[in-house]
């Protein structure tokens, strides 16, 4: 896996709240990732913002990585779960 890839994981993972073998276990079964929302989920959250934030300041007006509209997205995702919207 390269770093890039594990890094993506690992926000994933964080965002999740599940440990990452159950995560990864749900994922490669196609099973919904269900987050419930918990006090590491919320700095998990704050702290993905706060590199989405720093990300985005650093390249103003340049091409966004994949890799940052996907942290973005599943962010963006997480969040509306936890306030009950649907997506």
């Amino acid at each position: 896996m390269a770093h890039e890839e594990n890094e993506v994981l690992n926000a994933a993972v964080a965002l999740s709240g599940l440990p990452k073998q159950e995560y990864c276990y749900r994922h490669c079964m196609n099973r919904d990732v269900v987050v419930q929302g918990n006090p590491k989920v919320y700095k998990a959250l704050k702290d993905e913002l706060k590199k989405v934030l720093t990300e985005l300041e650093r390249i103003s007006n340049s091409n966004v990585s994949d890799e940052l509209l996907e942290t973005i997205q599943l962010t963006t995702t997480t969040l509306d779960g936890m306030r009950g919207d649907e997506v």
